[in-house]
């Protein structure tokens, strides 16, 4: 079974709070602001709408565990995915999700992630 979360994120409220080294601290991982360094704000608010998503994918909302244990990540092509750390890496396999497809797109003023996770215990109905 599958579970889908989605957000959107906007641009010009990130690219403020990135301006705060505390929110930058909070929010983004270590390998996740080596591939931000020296980016637009749109590539951070399309990182922080794919957190969202995730969290919503997994069906527990932004809690539970850091913002930094979910990091997105390139590979070399370009194709967007995410890294799980920590708390939301337990709490994702925890609840059965094995695996995440992440897509994230941005205009000028808008970023949004979408985030499918599988879940191979076929459990999602008692999370609803």
């Amino acid at each position: 079974m599958f579970s889908v979360g989605i957000d959107l994120a906007e641009i010009p409220r990130i690219a403020k709070s990135i301006e705060q080294p505390r929110f930058i601290q909070r929010v983004f991982g270590t390998q996740e602001l080596q591939e931000l360094q020296n980016r637009h704000p749109q590539h951070y608010a399309a990182a922080f709408a794919a957190k969202e998503a995730f969290s919503k994918a997994i069906r527990t909302g932004i809690r539970g565990f850091a913002l930094t244990e979910v990091q997105l990540l390139h590979n070399e092509s370009g194709a967007p995915y995410l890294q799980l750390s920590g708390k939301a890496l337990h709490l994702a396999t925890a609840r059965g999700f094995t695996r995440f497809c992440v897509s994230i797109s941005h205009t000028d003023t808008l970023a949004t992630a979408i985030v499918l996770a599988e879940n191979e215990t076929n459990s999602i109905e008692r999370f609803s």
